[in-house]
């Protein structure tokens, strides 16, 4: 099943898609909320609310306003090597926040203040019932489904200091979607994982390559703290980023990325002057 969040009349809504068209989840604001709501995949199967033909959908990011944001960075073996890194003993995390995302398909600015924005194509997962200090069967089963997020970083203010916060938390820089795949239909295994910059293809990788799989990753999180309904987790990605070409490559004002992951869909940015 794929969940959306479509803007509508100046709010938001949640929608199943079905064939060609999108079914409103009547009463639900986002997917995010749906899943907070007791018995969330059967009143998603069941819902019957108006119809409205996807090309005229506007999306919004799939979880608009998540509790916690947790990414992982340095998690395919690929980027890792081109980093020039060895591989982690244990996930390297930091944070972003609901200011952070924006919609799969709005423009994202350029902004002036840093010219070295670099691309991150990356699998996330959204949580789906609440976990503390789980194992990982318990965390698997915690996971309502997966979605898409270009993690659009500063690489100038990012690498300031040793910490990346700085690099990765400008507000409306995260393209998040296009749409929620439910846990029981994609497998992450299996999928691959493409970024193109005008048409280039930069990335393309197996998602199954993680270092951490998600379950490791909520696992390993839980234990610091609970996750909720409606959290998500970057998960990281693969090798061919922008700062790790010989020359380097960082997107402009005018160029267009595109974050595409087998089975849930693709989504594309346009760069824009500030």
């Amino acid at each position: 099943m794929k969940l959306a969040t479509l803007r509508r009349d100046g709010a938001t809504v949640a929608a199943r898609q079905e064939g060609q068209d999108w079914v409103v989840i009547d009463g639900v604001a986002s997917v995010g909320e749906l899943v907070k709501t007791q018995d969330w995949q059967a009143t998603a199967a069941a819902a019957d609310g108006e119809r409205l033909p996807a090309a005229e959908a506007q999306l919004e990011a799939v979880v608009p306003t998540p509790g916690k944001v947790i990414c992982v960075g340095l998690n395919y073996r690929s980027h890792i090597q081109e980093m020039g890194r060895e591989l982690p003993t244990y996930p390297t995390l930091f944070a972003k926040f609901p200011e952070t995302l924006t919609g799969p398909f709005d423009d994202v600015v350029a902004v002036e203040e840093d010219p070295e924005l670099d691309w991150e194509g990356e699998l996330v997962l959204v949580v789906g019932s609440e976990v503390y200090r789980a194992t990982e069967e318990e965390a698997a089963s915690a996971i309502a489904g997966y979605t898409a997020a270009n993690d659009i970083s500063m690489r100038g203010w990012q690498f300031r200091s040793s910490e990346w916060l700085q690099g990765k938390i400008w507000a409306k820089s995260t393209p998040l979607g296009p749409v929620m795949v439910t846990a029981d239909d994609f497998d992450y295994q299996a999928s691959t994982l493409r970024t193109r910059v005008n048409g280039e293809v930069m990335q393309e990788h197996s998602t199954g390559d993680l270092v951490f799989t998600p379950e490791q990753l909520v696992a390993y999180i839980s234990t610091m703290l609970p996750l909720k309904p409606g959290d998500v987790v970057l998960t990281g990605t693969p090798g061919g980023v922008g700062r790790a070409r010989d020359p380097q490559v960082y997107l402009k004002a005018g160029d267009t990325v595109e974050v595409e992951i087998e089975d849930i869909g693709s989504m594309s940015s346009r760069m824009v002057e500030p």
